[in-house]
């Protein structure tokens, strides 16, 4: 699914992705499988839905979050400190985090790998369009293991400083 989202930052702008149905079948034609697609799609369809919104809250603005037993259990102390790094350096607000914490925790996974959490936090700025500053957005291309879970190239870097 990463991949997925990964391929949709490579090739669409945000108001300029197809519909779902037309997206899948595109999806399909660039070899992924039907699993991935109707996960993705899931988890996109979240990312645009009224949780989403709620997260954009204004009175979300300001908050200091503690973080429940189970969101400590996926999301690693190591994908926390991110979360706290970004919004320390004015990369992301309180609603931002709250986007990127929810849609996290929607991933099938039972921990949450700092890769996959940048590939998050790149799929909600860009959704919501979020500007980036180039040393942060070098910090989210970064990968941090060997495991190959996805590629972030120059497209990416140029379609979210744009």
């Amino acid at each position: 699914m990463i991949d997925i989202l990964v391929y949709l930052f490579e090739n669409y702008l945000p108001d300029a992705c197809p519909e779902p149905a037309v997206l899948a079948r595109k999806l399909s034609a660039a070899g992924f499988g039907t699993d991935d697609i109707s996960a993705a799609l899931s988890w996109l369809d979240g990312l645009a839905g009224e949780d989403s919104d709620r997260c954009r809250s204004p009175a979300l603005a300001g908050a200091v979050r503690i973080y429940d037993e189970e969101e400590q259990d996926r999301l690693p102390a190591a994908c926390r400190g991110f979360i706290s790094f970004l919004e320390q350096h004015d990369a992301i607000d309180a609603p931002l985090r709250e986007a990127i914490i929810e849609r996290a925790l929607a991933l099938p996974d039972d921990e949450v790998s700092l890769d996959r959490l940048k590939v998050i936090v790149l799929a909600v700025i860009w959704r919501y369009r979020h500007e980036v500053d180039a040393l942060i957005l070098e910090e989210l291309l970064a990968e941090d293991s060997d495991d190959g879970d996805f590629d972030v190239g120059d497209d990416v870097t140029r379609i979210l400083l744009n």
